[in-house]
């Protein structure tokens, strides 16, 4: 298809109210057909039918979560552009563009109001672990000097919860995306992520031993107070390495080694924190180099019974390359 065969694909598939409704409901944020049935008051088959022409066009993207299938408008720089230019022209006094509007809100209502009641059930286990280590927000402001001033770049927040860390790094960042595993950690991260108007930001269900994307393709990944919790630390810093563009970045914010056995008994921690010689080891077998270690010990004591939080920086060898990687991490895989 030719750039001016192209260019009318485009305009037909937007030039139809429907969907049109469908494209300027999505420039505010994604949405599942069932949400978008409730905003246009229309029927699921109906809508599916101009989501599919919508997608086929390239003025919409969909990716599926779970039971969900996920729509916004595309990235793609020359149809993401032109979706965003026809948007940009409904006219905001619209009636009908007011209703939609209306029920857009009562949506995003109702998901802050399930992630609040989400929270709240479990608002003691957040709590208390916090409690044991040094405040938060001292947690994230070595975190934003280790990793310094300059540009990010494409940013991957592996365990991202609530979205925090993709709020603390969006204005760094040309893009930031949040992988988790939990459908309620991510409806909170969502609704986080839209009251802060972080429209590059998206959030997606995953797999961190699994992830969605090519080698070689990020140039920042986080995890934060994510590895305590998995079966395969290692495993999850294999898949990490792979997608680390050469001379990527990775930080790591977890607990140094403790005995508080509580954690793992009544908080699903699988690990009583990670020493240095080991984090050095697995990062040594991932193929990345440690650049920085900074120890921040619980508030008011160096050497107290709390938790010592503590920030890894390692950088990709350029010399390594995602298909080392994933012969490496088939080896250490054979050996267990």
């Amino acid at each position: 298809m030719d750039s001016m065969d192209k260019f009318l694909t485009v305009l037909r598939a937007a030039g139809e109210k429907t969907r049109l409704r469908l494209l300027f409901v999505l420039s505010h944020g994604e949405l599942n057909v069932k949400e978008l049935t409730q905003i246009l008051g229309q029927s699921q088959p109906r809508i599916s039918r101009h989501l599919k022409l919508l997608c086929e066009a390239g003025l919409l993207e969909r990716h599926r979560e779970g039971s969900w299938v996920l729509f916004r408008l595309a990235d793609d720089l020359d149809a993401g552009r032109m979706a965003r230019l026809i948007v940009e022209n409904v006219p905001a006094n619209d009636k009908t563009t007011l209703r939609d509007l209306s029920r857009l809100e009562t949506v995003r209502e109702t998901r802050r109001r399930q992630a609040a009641e989400y929270f709240n059930e479990h608002a003691g286990d957040w709590d208390t672990i916090r409690s044991l280590h040094i405040d938060e927000a001292d947690v994230e402001q070595a975190m934003l000097e280790v990793l310094g001033g300059d540009r990010l770049g494409d940013l991957l927040d592996l365990g991202t919860g609530t979205g925090r860390v993709l709020e603390l790094f969006a204005e760094n960042s040309d893009s930031a995306v949040g992988i988790d595993s939990s459908h309620e950690m991510l409806t909170y991260a969502r609704a986080n992520l839209q009251k802060g108007g972080f429209g590059h930001c998206q959030v997606r269900h995953g797999d961190l031993y699994n992830l969605p994307y090519d080698n070689c393709s990020k140039d920042v990944v986080i995890f934060h107070q994510v590895l305590h919790f998995l079966d395969d630390p290692l495993a999850a810093l294999f898949e990490a390495a792979r997608v680390l563009k050469p001379g990527g970045r990775l930080l790591i914010a977890d607990f140094a080694p403790h005995e508080l056995e509580f954690l793992r008994d009544q908080h699903a921690h699988r690990r009583l924190g990670i020493s240095e010689i080991q984090m050095e080891g697995w990062f040594s077998e991932a193929g990345l180099s440690l650049v920085r270690r900074v120890a921040l010990p619980p508030s008011g004591s160096s050497q107290g019974e709390g938790l010592t939080v503590t920030l890894w920086l390692s950088v990709l060898s350029g010399e390594t390359d995602a298909l080392q990687i994933m012969t490496q991490r088939e080896e250490n895989e054979d050996v267990q």
